[in-house]
């Protein structure tokens, strides 16, 4: 049998894992993320699997890839230059729905054309308007199209598109390719989305297909979607938008696959963010509202999943307010102190020992700055261009940097462009003095502890100058945060109605002393009721005390730290198509399609053509998918009414799903 190679970028790492016979991970490596260039951390982290392995290239049958690129680039405002085309809305839905925000300067205009509910022509489509509109160079990466019921007839969609792919050459991305459900400004969210994602995930792909190429592999790449499926490459580049959530995916499968689980909590702990889903009769839940990704509501189906700002990386706070104090992490992702250290060690040592000599508790003690090489740096305001300058290259001091208070922000901005990183006290740096890791540098944590330690609570005393007491109060800061993180997740999935939000719930008094098993008068327990996979490279650090905590069961699997890797290449190839049949008048039942409505004179013949023609429709694209052995299965929701007397047909949808394994290349 041929070997699979899988891959998954993250926030702080690249994993890739070997598997051969679909059974068993014969290697697993990892490489330092490298946020300028992506594919140079996928080059790393396979050369690293394959030398770990000893295996040889030719032996490889399929590559796949599940990457954050999608999710990280719309939660950061990132990604091309793109051109709305809305087809017979109105000028003032832009801002109603948010798209003039999702916009964010972009170009957009609004032309007359459209249909009704029934598939019928409400205006005809202004084809000069768009033409004229098109022939200003704007400097567009791709364009955006949204028409008016075009899930119920796509002909002004499909005709925009010809237009702008013959007068500008550049990709289209139509609304009605990407849903099939109705709302128009949501599906012009989506494919505006998706047309701002199409040139960096293009490049993400080609990239990777050439590092690939580079260490000798010939095998087809697959990419892991939203819903942990996996599609082609091309498929990919087509329609990136189904990318986003596609490493939490990935990490769902992946857990299914090493532990069995029919019914789970998973919980995934990155360097950034820690994400909750469930597993029910084995499958990741699909969140039926779409996929929320920052800001943006979707209508892209991905897994359901509860995404907090808490992972190693996350940035430590003190509370300085009350007597006693404490911590609190993220929701901000820092670079640890140790590694940085490891990158930088004389600059991070020499300032730490300068602090620690200093009488004074400096607002900005170990903590460091440094510029990210390779990042376009065009459009910033003066005073941030001015605090880049002055970074420069190398590691600094925050507090050398930064002259005054009001630069703080411009700092931020810095980093939300990605063109900066900082560095602090994290969760990372705690399980290095606590001896649980030693990847980085473990001496510089242990200094930066004993800074962190020296800030003073209301009290006006020391927080804690003991390094091993700081790094276990931030430990125990970690359990606590995850386990309302699971609670929230298990509350948001019960049946009953509490009464209150499940945050509100996850944090009651009662609940609280329940999980701290209260017995007074009144004995009070609390805890989950299923069991936790934890995943991630951190998971054995910190998630036996999690379990513990919430009285549950906590799954680690021996490859926890890969997992997303592995859900990365154990997937499957599924390809759904949805779509509608209505009733526009007594005995007429209509099929939207493509092509346009067609009309029968019985329900069940038209939901019969409809059935058909999407079953053709997903067969072909599962196998251009490249998937084998397909299995199509169909579900069918059909609405009705009672009138007078009788049984009125009203509507029906009809969701097909083709499933297969990837071809392996022989």
């Amino acid at each position: 049998m041929a070997l699979l190679l899988g891959v998954d970028t993250g926030g702080t790492y690249t994993d890739a894992v070997l598997i051969r016979d679909e059974r068993d991970v014969i290697a697993s490596a990892k490489s330092l993320t490298t946020r300028h260039d992506l594919a140079e951390g996928i080059g790393k982290a396979i050369a690293a699997v394959l030398e770990s392995s000893g295996a040889d290239v030719s032996e490889i049958g399929m590559a796949s890839l599940s990457t954050t690129l999608a999710t990280n680039a719309l939660v950061e405002g990132q990604g091309g230059r793109v051109g709305l085309v809305y087809i017979g809305f109105r000028e003032q839905d832009l801002l109603a729905h948010g798209l003039n925000d999702a916009l964010g300067g972009d170009p957009s205009v609004v032309i007359s054309g459209g249909h009704n509910h029934a598939g019928g022509e409400a205006k005809p489509f202004d084809e000069g308007a768009l033409s004229v509109w098109l022939e200003t160079d704007q400097g567009i990466s791709a364009y955006a199209v949204a028409s008016q019921f075009a899930t119920r007839n796509p002909a002004h969609e499909l005709a925009a598109s010809e237009i702008i792919a013959e007068l500008t050459g550049r990709p289209v991305s139509c609304s009605h390719h990407l849903s099939a459900k109705l709302n128009g400004p949501k599906r012009a969210l989506t494919a505006l989305l998706n047309a701002r994602l199409i040139g960096m995930i293009a490049r993400l792909i080609e990239k990777a297909e050439g590092k690939l190429v580079e260490l000798g592999i010939d095998a087809p790449l697959m990419v892991v979607r939203g819903d942990g499926a996996l599609i082609s490459a091309e498929q990919a580049r087509y329609r990136p938008i189904e990318t986003i959530l596609s490493g939490p995916a990935a990490s769902i499968v992946g857990a299914r696959w090493m532990t069995g689980a029919e019914h789970a909590l998973v919980s995934d702990i990155g360097g950034t963010t820690t994400d909750v889903a469930v597993l029910r009769g084995g499958k990741p839940a699909i969140d039926p509202a779409g996929a929320q990704v920052g800001p943006w509501r979707t209508m892209v189906e991905a897994v359901a999943m509860r995404t907090s700002g808490l992972g190693g990386d996350s940035e430590v706070h003190v509370i300085d307010e009350g007597l006693v104090g404490g911590v609190t992490l993220g929701p901000r992702r820092v670079v640890p102190v140790s590694l940085m250290a490891l990158e930088a060690p004389g600059v991070v040592h020499q300032v730490l020992d300068e602090q620690l000599r200093s009488d004074a508790v400096g607002e900005y003690d170990a903590r460091f700055v440094r510029a990210v090489p390779g990042i376009d740096a065009g459009g910033l305001q003066p005073k941030d261009a001015i605090l880049l300058e002055r970074i420069g290259e190398g590691v600094k001091p925050v507090g050398k940097v930064l002259r005054t208070r009001l630069e703080t922000s411009a700092l931020k901005r810095l980093v939300n462009r990605g063109l900066v990183q900082v560095a602090g006290v994290t969760p990372s740096d705690a399980s290095h003095v606590m001896g649980r890791l030693e990847a980085w540098d473990a001496k510089a944590a242990e200094k930066a502890m004993e800074l962190l330690g020296r800030k003073r609570t209301g009290s006006g005393n020391m927080l804690n100058p003991d390094s091993m007491v700081m790094a276990q109060m931030i430990v125990d800061q970690l359990t606590q945060q995850t386990s309302l993180a699971l609670l929230e997740a298990a509350f948001d999935e019960e049946e009953v109605d509490f009464g209150m939000p499940p945050g509100q719930l996850a944090r009651h008094v009662l609940m609280q002393r329940g999980l701290d098993h209260h017995r007074g008068l009144v004995r009070i327990e609390a805890g989950l009721n299923v069991p936790v996979i934890g995943l991630g490279a951190s998971a054995s650090s910190y998630y036996p005390a999690v379990g513990d905590r919430l009285s549950c069961q906590m799954t680690l699997p021996e490859h926890a730290g890969v997992a997303n890797a592995i859900g990365a290449v154990v997937g499957r190839v599924t390809i759904r198509r949805s779509g509608t049949v209505t009733s526009p008048a007594e005995g007429r039942f209509r099929v939207h399609l493509d092509s346009g409505p067609e009309d029968y004179t019985e329900a069940d013949t038209a939901m019969a053509a409809l059935r058909a023609v999407l079953e053709r429709d997903a067969r072909a694209e599962a196998e251009r998918a490249g998937a084998e052995d397909i299995h199509v299965s169909f579900e069918r929701d059909v609405k009705s009414a009672e009138a007078e007397a009788r049984e009125v047909f009203l509507e029906a949808e009809i969701t097909v799903e083709a499933s297969g394994r990837p071809r392996i290349a022989g």
